[in-house]
């Protein structure tokens, strides 16, 4: 009697353990997945979203069906903010927001409803890699002659407190000089090469992978031209663009460029989920959004809609976001004045 009641509770945990399993993996079968993008349809955020929307759901078990919805504004902080405090915490909405409004809750940014250290971080399919961009229209073809320009040159913006081009732009006006005047804001990167095209604008800063999307033609025929890289490292199509280090004359330029440009970059584009999300349900989706990516057709079709991938580890992006939230508070204090004044 006593070796069957010690066995009892032994055969009732073992018949336990699958029925978990199950529950888990069986969660999103007949479910339906939203990756919010805070832009409007047409940029960089919201074609790579669309294009893994097709690709992510063959890798979660009971292929859940999986949309995308925009919801801008704000520099896709209205997007942000929703997915930390409106949406469920049940595993069916990924946000993909501007990254550079983790840097911003470090400053203190108002309106930022969320804290970024919560967050559940997917990964990244790609960085930023903003490059500036200009219409040759505009009589500017190298980065030599927008500086020595007398007046501030027009550039587009999505909104205070993101990080491209906004953010970039401004710490590129304070710590080099550049002459700009900011304009905006746009809902998207797709608005502001409209205007680019249509002579409201001289150019802005955008990704390199958006721009090599949709402006191949007037790059190769002389319409446009990219006259700096807002990376740490050229870009391999990019071998003779400037970097905006270079851009640098004393040391407190290149820290600010370093943290505000070089370290946001990392964390730029990344694919979060809220917080309160179970575990068991945060490892299934950071797991198939690492196997969408190598996903043979998913390659395929960012490689014909000339999307780079330039990917960024779940653990990557924790690990950049914490040292963000350690800045010295002499750098924080400089960047809070450049980009939220």
């Amino acid at each position: 009697m006593k070796k069957f009641l010690f066995f009892v509770p032994l055969m009732v945990g073992l018949m336990f353990i699958p029925v978990l399993t199950f529950g888990a993996e069986s969660f999103y079968e007949g479910k339906t997945i939203r990756i919010i993008v805070g832009f409007s349809a047409g940029g960089a955020f919201d074609q790579y979203s669309r294009i893994l929307s097709r690709h992510m759901d063959k890798y979660i078990p009971g292929k859940p069906t999986i949309i995308v919805e925009n919801m801008v504004g704000a520099g896709s902080l209205i997007a942000a903010n929703h997915l930390y405090r409106v949406a469920k915490p049940d595993g069916l909405t990924i946000g993909h927001f501007n990254g550079g409004l983790i840097l911003s809750q470090v400053l203190g940014q108002p309106g930022i409803e969320f804290d970024a250290l919560k967050f559940k971080f997917l990964g990244a399919i790609s960085k930023e890699n903003g490059v500036l961009f200009l219409n040759t229209a505009s009589g500017f073809t190298s980065i030599e002659q927008l500086m020595e320009s007398k007046t501030p040159v027009k550039l587009g913006g999505v909104g205070m407190g993101s990080y491209a081009p906004d953010g970039i732009l401004r710490i590129l006006k304070t710590a080099a000089g550049l002459p700009v005047q900011i304009v905006g804001p746009y809902k998207g990167g797709a608005d502001i090469r409209l205007a680019a095209e249509g002579g409201e604008l001289a150019g802005s800063i955008l990704a390199w992978d958006a721009i090599k999307m949709a402006w191949s033609k007037r790059l190769e025929t002389g319409l446009a031209v990219v006259v700096l890289q807002a990376v740490a490292k050229s870009l391999p199509d990019l071998p003779k663009v400037p970097l905006t280090i270079s851009l640098a004359k004393t040391d407190e330029a290149r820290q600010l460029i370093d943290v505000g440009i070089h370290q946001n970059n990392t964390f730029s584009r990344p694919y979060v989920i809220g917080p309160g999300v179970p575990k068991d349900r945060e490892e299934i989706l950071r797991k198939a959004f690492h196997e969408a990516l190598k996903d043979k057709g998913f390659i395929e079709e960012t490689t014909k809609a000339r999307l780079g991938i330039d990917s960024v580890t779940a653990e990557e992006l924790e690990r950049s976001v914490a040292a963000t939230f350690k800045i010295t508070p002499a750098i924080s204090a400089k960047l809070k004045d450049i980009l939220f004044k």
